[in-house]
């Protein structure tokens, strides 16, 4: 009797010991070439104790009400998106960058236009609420131009719900100009689609960097959970940087299932980046640009980064596991 209570005992404590290795994490993401490394987590999640349950979206602005109603507890998007959330009232921490880079403006291969500055009077289109919604009215405002969805300003808008639909109405000539991501910019221009006019970086927004964000309850109520997701997202993205061969398989067959060519991987991520980092300043600038542009009808928008931006969990992951 009392050999068979210390197996069971023995066996309770196994499962308990168990049970607190498999801290469930929900995960929203996007379906991007450079988003791979955050669809990475969950294969090596088991590592750092940890179970990733990610779910995919169309786009970032339909990741935050699922995160404002405690179904997700961290998310990959544009910075936009995140700052549209935090915003409206989103009880959300920026935690990391996990991406910059990966936009590009084309126009239709028969059209003249060399820029943007030549492109007045063209139909232009872009997702709605995407890093690439701001990313083009920056351009667009540097270059002197308006834009409405309404005939009768110098571009007339129109917007998709997803990046895929851009690609088709550039093909059939319903739209003349698109502003898109990674890979399906990269897709658009080896179809012959597309013509790339400009990558977008040189206005004050400077090179987009993909915000990797936390909810506040998991930051304040979980924060040994949260510290091993840091060392998780640290150690996922490491790999990525080290092995491209590693980041190019994974995200070809297992993120797009054999359905973007290695060519197409490799264009893309020529114009993106893996990284761990959040510049100083980039999130306050991408909403004082929202601000100016209208972009995310905030009700309050974020005052300042230290106000939402939390990379000491970050700087802690990073030292542990001998990162720069």
């Amino acid at each position: 009797m009392f050999k068979r209570a210390v197996a069971t005992a023995a066996l309770l404590a196994l499962a308990a010991t168990a049970a607190r290795a498999d801290d469930v994490v929900r995960l929203g993401n996007l379906k991007f070439a450079h988003y791979g490394a955050i669809s990475y987590l969950k294969e090596i999640a088991p590592k750092f104790g940890l179970k990733i349950d990610e779910r995919q979206f169309a786009k970032g602005a339909d990741i935050y009400p699922a995160m404002a109603v405690d179904q997700i507890d961290i998310a990959a998007s544009g910075g936009d998106g995140a700052v549209a959330a935090r915003g409206n009232g989103v009880k959300l921490y920026v935690v990391a960058g996990f991406a910059n880079g990966g936009v590009r403006i084309l126009k239709r291969p028969d059209l003249a236009a060399t820029s943007v500055a030549e492109i007045k009077g063209l139909k232009v289109a872009t997702v709605r609420g995407g890093t690439q919604d701001l990313m083009l009215l920056a351009e667009l405002d540097k270059h002197g131009m308006t834009w409405s969805e309404r005939p009768g300003k110098d571009v007339q808008l129109t917007y998709f719900n997803n990046y895929a639909d851009l690609n088709q109405a550039l093909a059939q000539k319903y739209i003349d100009v698109i502003c898109q991501s990674e890979p399906q910019s990269t897709q658009a221009i080896s179809a012959g689609w597309g013509v790339e006019l400009v990558k977008p970086y040189d206005t004050p927004i400077g090179v987009p960097v993909r915000p990797l964000v936390m909810t506040e309850k998991m930051y304040n109520e979980r924060p040994e959970v949260a510290a091993r997701v840091l060392k998780l997202f640290v150690a996922a993205t490491k790999a990525f940087i080290d092995d491209p061969a590693l980041a190019e398989k994974y995200v070809r067959e297992t993120v797009f299932k054999g359905q973007l060519s290695s060519q197409d991987f490799r264009d893309g991520m020529a114009n993106a980046k893996y990284t761990y980092d959040m510049p100083a300043g980039h999130m306050q600038t991408t909403t004082d640009y929202m601000v100016k542009y209208g972009l995310g009808k905030m009700v309050a928008p974020p005052k300042s980064d230290a106000e939402w931006v939390k990379l000491d969990l970050l700087d802690k992951a990073k030292a542990e596991l001998k990162t720069n």
